[in-house]
């Protein structure tokens, strides 16, 4: 192998730019030439590819996003996609691939892998729903993130004795919404995974109320169902005999936003350097995530046909501590 390649697909995030930079220092170490290319799927199609060096990946390490960009590539899912993407990886001389990036990037990735061509992928999602790690790229900044956003929401909710409804992304997953919340010492945590009845969320609410508190923070899932704005209708409905006024908060993209912090710097520069080394090694088409502190490998067919579970004992020790 003499040259590979790198791209970031679907939604960025922080951690995106050291990942770049891990595989790219990587690389040259072991003699390689390393392709960044642009815009995802939809840059490999399009050919849009640029070399890169040492000095290519300096300054990057503290930047959020992605220096290489991304998109998403609804021709890439289809037999002429992939083809044209092969026929570019094969006219730049690219042996081997690095994908950085969610569910949707690695579906992308193991059907290249499928086409017979050497890849490995790097989990980066801040929705941390990806198999095969305990934890993703980009997944404690967006958390920082939250937290930093529902402590300062708490100042001013105490200081107007109101109730706040902070909706945090996430998609189907409320991991991003549970750690939030926990971390952030919620009244209350609506997720997916759990059916909450709006009964039951407004019982929270009076609940706080009688025991003396002058706010209640409920951090909501993206994913819940019916949804923020139900639950906020349904509760502005009934703010007096519960005893809150109720505002919402949507987060939205500042979670995606900002400068890596050091977890996601580290863990980002260990998955990068791995994937090329795994690369390097002949072991393609896997996924190199994080379990237990440890590096460890998972097929990409099992990434995908497989789904990552939230733990609920989490979310049990959430509840108790709400009272």
């Amino acid at each position: 192998m003499k040259r590979i390649g790198v791209l970031t697909s679907g939604g960025d995030g922080p951690g995106l730019n050291p990942c770049i930079r891990a595989a790219t220092r990587m690389a040259l170490g072991y003699g390689l030439e390393v392709m960044g290319i642009e815009r995802g799927y939809a840059g490999l199609i399009g050919g849009e590819m640029i070399p890169l060096d040492a000095r290519s990946v300096g300054g990057v390490i503290g930047r959020g996003g992605t220096f290489l960009g991304t998109a998403r590539a609804s021709e890439f899912k289809t037999p002429q996609g992939q083809r044209e993407a092969l026929r570019n990886l094969n006219r730049h001389g690219i042996e081997g691939l690095v994908v950085i990036g969610g569910n949707g990037s690695l579906s992308g990735a193991c059907a290249l892998h499928r086409l017979g061509f050497p890849v490995v992928g790097v989990p980066a999602t801040i929705d941390n729903d990806v198999v095969g790690t305990d934890i993703a790229i980009g997944v404690d900044t967006a958390l920082n993130t939250i937290l930093d956003a529902i402590d300062k929401i708490k100042d001013t909710a105490s200081s107007h004795q109101r109730a706040f409804l902070i909706e945090t992304m996430g998609r189907d997953s409320g991991y991003l919404a549970l750690m939030g919340g926990m971390a952030g010492g919620a009244e209350m945590v609506l997720i997916p995974e759990v059916e909450t009845p709006l009964e039951e969320v407004a019982q929270g609410l009076l609940d706080a109320y009688v025991r003396g508190k002058a706010h209640c923070i409920v951090v909501v899932a993206e994913g819940y169902k019916p949804g923020t704005q139900a639950v906020a209708a349904y509760l502005q409905e009934r703010q007096e005999e519960l005893g809150f006024e109720v505002r919402v908060t949507v987060l939205g993209h500042i979670q995606r936003g900002g400068a890596p912090s050091a977890f996601d710097r580290i863990l980002a520069t260990r998955l990068g350097a791995a994937a090329v080394r795994e690369l390097q090694q002949g072991n393609h088409g896997h996924l190199v995530g994080l379990v237990g502190n440890q590096i460890v490998l998972t097929p990409l067919e099992d990434v995908l046909t497989r789904r990552k579970d939230l733990d609920l004992g989490l979310y049990e020790l959430g509840k108790i501590l709400e009272k």
